[in-house]
């Protein structure tokens, strides 16, 4: 067993000041850490569990349905899901809303292929794998988005089966979105009937409604579902994230369960009830407009960010409408000062809100000094 001489408050006060400095420079991860919910506090005097189905009665209810409601349908409004033909619940986070959303498809469609480009997050294969469904990796871009032809083309050599098309509405690496109204016309012009498209918007989907002209990744543009990330853009303490499908989906699966006396209809049994409060608390300070000026306040820094880059030597470039920049590798130094991800030689900042104009010069700055003692 384990021994340790310290007491437990010089413990935790070691852990709270590691977590304070590891929290402070990091960049390269879409965490936003401009949240305060203080007046959150007591709740966590209760065991919050929003056992079963959010929006069906439960016998356990030490929990925060009727909030959890009130989040779902803001973001059920927010992608233009169809007038009482919505529904959804608060997850752990994008990843189990992916699985969710596979594992409607799945039902509706037991045979289909799943298309998703090579720059598609690693869970997806993993969620895939777990469900034991057949897929086809496309290729991508150069910018990360899909290859359209190579969907069209790849297809077409598989028409026998039902389509699955995960889209991604910003890839981990380069924030790309995948065209909805291209896939579309892919599939109407190979006369694909049979089709499901989920949008993985874990980071990109909580800000770019706001946008003006808004990109097409919603239930208006194509959709069947969607899931965000709640800890990414919005902030909060816990992973969590938000999925909506469409209810004509989601009751092909639900069964009645009377142990807890609600619907089965989610991944998990058992739910975190303190998630919802955290984004319900989120968008009642925040409203549209606070959303909105986030968005900006995000698009503004990483345009900046990009400019003064490629002005000091470094090639940078990020896709439009969004805030992760890319540019060459750095320093292993550096990359373990700001917590920076890399991949094929190229790594990223991305621009969250709480990102300032004076972290941007910090950061610039030690990067060239590196460069000038090179």
């Amino acid at each position: 067993m384990l021994t340790v001489d310290k007491s437990i408050h010089e413990r935790l006060a070691e852990l709270l000041e590691e977590i304070g400095d590891s929290t402070r420079d990091f960049l390269g991860y879409p965490v936003s850490k401009d949240f305060n919910y203080n007046d959150l506090y007591p709740f966590f005097n209760y065991p919050l569990n929003n056992l079963g189905d959010p929006f069906s009665d439960s016998t356990y209810r030490v929990g925060t349905r009727k909030i959890e409601q009130e989040v779902v349908a803001f973001f059920a409004k927010l992608f233009r899901a169809p007038f009482n033909n919505w529904w959804g619940y608060v997850t752990n986070g994008g990843s189990e809303g992916n699985l969710y959303a596979l594992y409607l498809a799945r039902e509706l469609y037991p045979n289909a292929m799943v298309y998703f480009s090579e720059s598609t997050h690693y869970s997806v294969q993993k969620n895939l794998q777990l469900l034991g469904m057949q897929y086809i990796t496309i290729r991508s871009k150069e910018n990360g988005e899909m290859d359209y032809d190579d969907l069209e083309h790849t297809i077409q050599l598989h028409r026998q089966h039902p389509v699955i098309i995960l889209a991604n509405i910003g890839t981990t690496m380069t924030e790309a979105r995948d065209h909805v109204p291209s896939i579309k016309q892919i599939l109407k012009k190979l006369a694909i009937r049979q089709h499901y498209i989920h949008a993985d918007a874990a980071l990109s989907g909580s800000y770019i409604a706001f946008l003006q002209p808004k990109p097409a990744f919603d239930f208006e543009d194509g959709i069947d579902s969607i899931a965000i990330s709640g800890h990414k853009f919005i902030g909060s303490p816990v992973p969590c994230g938000v999925v909506v499908v469409k209810k004509s989906n989601r009751d092909r699966i639900a069964r009645s369960v009377s142990y807890i006396g609600s619907m089965d209809t989610t991944i998990t049994g058992s739910r975190n009830g303190h998630s919802p409060l955290f984004l319900w608390y989120a968008i009642q300070k925040l409203g549209e407009e606070g959303f909105r000026d986030r968005a900006f306040h995000s698009l503004k820094v990483a345009d900046y960010t990009r400019e003064q880059l490629n002005l000091s030597g470094i090639p940078a470039w990020s896709n439009p409408q969004c805030i992760t920049v890319v540019f060459p590798e750095v320093s292993k130094v550096i990359s373990e000062k700001y917590q920076l991800a890399s991949e094929s030689g190229m790594t990223h900042i991305i621009c969250m809100p709480n990102v300032s104009l004076q972290q941007v010069d910090q950061f610039i700055a030690e990067i060239k000094s590196e460069m000038v003692t090179v």
